[in-house]
């Protein structure tokens, strides 16, 4: 029986904001760009949530919904350096670290002997150590397996922790909504509601070939989880997938000439990162990611190992037929695979 923490910084770029200018506490302030700049927000504290103000929310129509919202831009050697003091203190209690973000990160502390092995204990411990080390506050969750310790951590924010013993996992995933779930967004919400599930209990009524029909490969992992089962080990070491840049444009981009435009300068981003990628990976994939000025968003990906102009021109021209309106971000990327796994096999098509 495995025992794992997760733990999740509690807003922590405006954490870290407020830390360092005690001025910005109690009133509604955020981190993220501009609104005149059609900017984002990354994150923002409990006070500007409780207007509905969210994470990955287009600045402007947060200042709409709040108002005296204070927008304050990024600081990322800051957060750089918190994230790394928070992590020397999750491997003082274990080895096996799965870092999820700069604020998140699983711990699989099943052999540590820290706490005489309480991992309640030991996570009560990080959340004092980081609270007088770096002066924010960390919530965390402790279970058998990685979706209810993710899960858990969420329960009592800000601040708080939960725990989920191995006698408590059939009572407490039974009565679970299912939009507490990971991976199931409004959409899928929306579709399982249909069907008359709200809770996990509610979704055990369906079988896992039922589930797969209906939500494909997800379907067979919403019947595990709906059980309350999770066999995914803590990841020590995690290598990337992709590699992109994109960029979001003050003025929208009006037709498919003008998107075109901005290639050469995304592809020479592109360029400059990928030289600093080491010799492990290999490109298999190419793809562009258009969002529209109404924020609906499209991604086009195509299998080979060529990076140039005329490639990412007909992805491009593909991904804007889709939509056939003004762009407002215009991202370029790559997907790899990494040959340092075992299993690092890979098809490209027949005529590439």
């Amino acid at each position: 029986m495995r025992k794992i923490i997760h733990c999740d910084a509690d807003c922590f770029f405006a954490a870290i904001e407020m830390r360092d200018d005690p001025s910005l506490r109690h009133r509604p302030m955020a981190v993220g760009g501009g609104a005149d700049r059609r900017g984002v927000i990354s994150t923002c504290n409990y006070e500007a949530r409780r207007y509905g103000v969210r994470s990955a929310m287009a600045s402007a129509y947060a200042k709409r919904l709040c108002p005296d919202l204070l927008i304050v831009p990024h600081r990322m050697e800051a957060y750089r350096e918190a994230s790394l003091t928070m992590r020397h203190v999750f491997y003082d209690f274990s080895d096996r670290v799965e870092p999820l973000s700069l604020d998140e990160a699983y711990l699989d502390v099943t052999d540590s002997d820290h706490c005489q092995g309480s991992a309640t204990r030991m996570a009560e411990a990080i959340r004092e150590r980081i609270r007088e080390t770096l002066g924010i506050t960390v919530s965390a969750g402790v279970a058998p397996n990685k979706f209810l310790a993710k899960v858990a951590s969420d329960w009592r924010k800000p601040d708080g922790l939960f725990v989920v013993t191995p006698d408590q996992v059939a009572d407490f995933v039974r009565t679970l909504p299912v939009t507490r779930v990971p991976g199931v967004g409004r959409a899928t919400a929306q579709r399982l509601a249909e069907l008359g599930v709200k809770t996990c209990g509610d979704l055990r009524a369906f079988d896992v070939f039922a589930l797969s029909e209906r939500f494909g490969a997800f379907g067979a992992r919403l019947h595990h989880l709906s059980h309350g089962r999770d066999e995914r080990e803590v990841t020590v070491s995690r290598r990337r997938k992709s590699l992109s840049v994109e960029h979001t444009f003050a003025q929208d981009l009006p037709d498919l000439p003008h998107c075109l435009g901005q290639i050469p300068g995304l592809l020479q981003s592109l360029g400059l990162r990928l030289r600093r990628v080491d010799g492990d990976y290999r490109v298999v994939k190419t793809f562009v990611k258009l969002k529209f000025d109404d924020f609906t968003a499209t991604t086009l990906e195509r299998a080979g190992t060529s990076i140039n102009a005329a490639v990412y021109r007909g992805l491009c021209e593909e991904a804007f037929a889709r939509g056939n309106r003004p762009v407002r971000l215009l991202g370029l990327g790559v997907r790899f695979v990494d040959l340092r796994e075992d299993q690092a096999f890979f098809q490209l098509d027949l005529f590439e």
